[in-house]
């Protein structure tokens, strides 16, 4: 069949609509097969089309924006200090294996959830649920947007560090031992109110992606993203050759099998698998929302998250041989023991852990090593932004399926986030608090992933989400049907209650109300779910949420007459040329 395609004016049909601007109508597409016969399917090729956002102008630019978007500071930062906090002196490589294992049996079935999910429903993920459950349990799906809202509102804070480690990188000699580096962390995190000042420059630069579009972001990361990747792979490179550093490397690769045991161990590694590949976060479902039925999610699901837990890797090799490298050099009689308590003493919960040593590393290459601190910052800054776009954006469009518009979105999500978050920037203890009580959180929303496909049905999902829907996408196999149906819930459930149980068990105060205790974790998961009740009973009975569904994009799981035979010129090889649209006119979203 040749492809001769003839673009016509359409009605807008109510389940698998475009969005449109003035100057562009949603359109039918007719093809003519080679016998003189046509056909036409007005969802053939869909188009998210929208005024209100930017796009990037080239494919590499997308590839590589949403490359800063998932390598930030849950790489460089988090995962060297949850690795630090979750291990003995006897080693790390238990918390290498179970992270290992969590990412190919948790975050990539979950992963593949995700991606299809908002590649067939093409909702925000409360809508998405609501899809499958009815209006009723809108407060599923929102439970995701929360725990990440609650993410949002201390990322800043991280970010803010980055800020200011680039201006000192900029303005004052860099720290050569490890007491500098943690004078110039403690000074700044905990004895001044510099992170408030910064917290609020991170949200507000933020905010300008978001109100005026990513266009600047997009060509900043095309210079910073690969530069980023070229320092971490440099200073990887520098910190394995220095001297004792093989000491450090041995330690991380060393099994500690006493603490294979621990829950506190297995539910880290699957809160930082989350934080790695945004597994459970809703990111890549809001992402996926602008894909056609030809994107790849399968091999997505695999690749991203695999790529992006080797930079997790690259970071923690060079954070401790730095470390374990310049402690031996300045006391060559210490023990491993006291060099992983030093370890464990950057900050609470070894928040300070990166930011007292990568400068400490750069010192040791006088200007030269100070330019580039100076550039990893900078770096880091930009595509930490880019994370933070894509964290705050899961909030602000589902607020946009409830009729809210953008700008007050935008202003609605980061106003709040800068609120909340103040505590986050005045006291480290409440940072670690948020980032561990919302980190387990994440946990809960893989099962509420795992829930939907299970209610739906498992195979049903794989056949008529994935492998029917999708075109030129890999086959995926019915292994993945037992691991999203039993394994990953079970691994969900039994790790929460193993948890929950051992903290019972040995801290004697879990029931008393402090940043650590069992307690405050569940009273702040409580109140959070009675909020999204209250809400959910709101939107119903005023039927907001029955409009945001009548005008949904999309497929509806429940009716095959709205995603069978759709498509059908993709099928046959059909094309059309985006390049003749006026993209000034409409907007095509191809972050990824």
């Amino acid at each position: 069949m040749t492809g001769s395609l003839n673009i016509m004016k359409a009605e807008k049909e109510s389940t698998n609509t475009c969005n449109i601007t003035d100057k562009f109508d949603l359109n039918e597409i007719t093809s003519q097969n080679t016998d003189g016969t046509s056909f036409t399917s007005s969802s053939s090729i869909k188009l998210q089309v929208t005024a209100e956002k930017s796009m990037f102008q080239s494919a590499i630019g997308g590839i590589i924006s949403c490359v800063g978007g998932a390598v930030g500071t849950g790489n460089i930062w988090r995962f060297p200090r949850v690795l630090a906090s979750n291990s003995n002196s006897g080693g790390a490589l238990t918390f290498y294996i179970i992270w290992v294992l969590i990412l190919f049996f948790w975050s990539i079935p979950i992963l593949i959830v995700e991606y299809s999910l908002g590649r067939f429903t093409r909702n925000s993920v409360p809508v998405a649920f609501c899809k499958f459950f009815g209006q009723k349990f809108f407060w599923l799906g929102a439970w995701m947007v929360t725990v990440v809202f609650f993410l949002s509102c201390y990322y800043p804070v991280v970010l803010g560090w980055c800020i200011y480690y680039f201006y000192i990188s900029c303005a004052y000699p860099l720290p050569k031992t490890e007491e500098e580096g943690l004078a110039v962390f403690n000074n700044f995190a905990e004895q001044s109110y510099w992170p408030v000042l910064t917290q609020f420059l991170a949200v507000a630069l933020t905010g300008i992606c978001l109100a005026g579009g990513v266009k600047w972001i997009e060509k900043a990361n095309i210079i910073l993203v690969p530069l980023l990747l070229f320092i971490i792979l440099f200073m990887f490179g520098w910190a394995i050759t220095r001297q004792y550093a093989e000491i450090g490397i041995t330690f991380l690769f060393t099994p500690s099998w006493s603490t294979f045991k621990s829950p506190t161990l297995w539910i880290a590694a699957a809160g930082q698998n989350a934080f790695d590949t945004s597994s459970g976060m809703g990111i890549m479902t809001t992402y996926s929302t602008f894909m056609s039925r030809d994107s790849r999610i399968v091999s997505y699901s695999f690749l991203i998250p695999i790529i992006n837990n080797l930079v997790s890797l690259y970071a923690s090799i060079t954070i401790f041989s730095t470390v374990f490298s310049t402690i031996i050099q300045t006391n060559p009689t210490v023990t491993r023991s006291a060099v992983v308590k030093l370890i464990k003493t950057s900050g609470p919960g070894s928040t300070g852990l990166t930011f007292t040593w990568i400068p400490v590393l750069f010192s040791k290459f006088g200007l030269f090593g100070r330019i580039l601190c100076a550039l990893f910052f900078l770096c880091l800054v930009c595509a930490g932004i880019s994370s933070l776009l894509s964290i705050t954006q899961i909030g602000v469009l589902a607020m946009k399926e409830l009729n809210v518009s953008h700008r007050l979105a935008v202003a609605i999500a980061l106003i709040a986030s800068a609120i909340i978050g103040l505590p986050s920037a005045i006291y480290l203890d409440f940072l670690t608090n948020q980032d561990n009580t919302w980190g387990y959180g994440l946990v809960i929303s893989g099962f509420l992933f795992c829930l939907l496909v299970i209610v739906y049905g498992p195979n049903r999902y794989r056949r008529v989400l994935i492998n029917e829907f999708g075109i030129n996408d890999c086959h995926l196999s019915i292994f993945w049907v037992p691991l999203i149906a039993f394994l990953v819930p079970l691994q969900s459930v039994a790790l929460l209650g193993w948890w929950m149980y051992e903290s019972i068990t040995t801290d004697p105060k879990w029931f008393h109300l402090n940043w650590t205790s069992l307690l405050t974790t569940l009273l702040e998961w409580f109140v959070a779910l009675i909020g999204l009740f209250i809400l959910n009973w709101i939107l119903y009975r005023t039927n907001i949420l029955s409009k945001a569904l009548n005008k949904a994009h999309g497929f509806d799981p429940y009716n095959p007459a709205t995603y069978e035979n759709t498509d059908e010129q993709m099928k046959y090889n059909s094309t059309i040329n985006k390049k003749s649209i006026n993209i000034d006119d409409i907007t095509i979203c191809t972050q990824l």
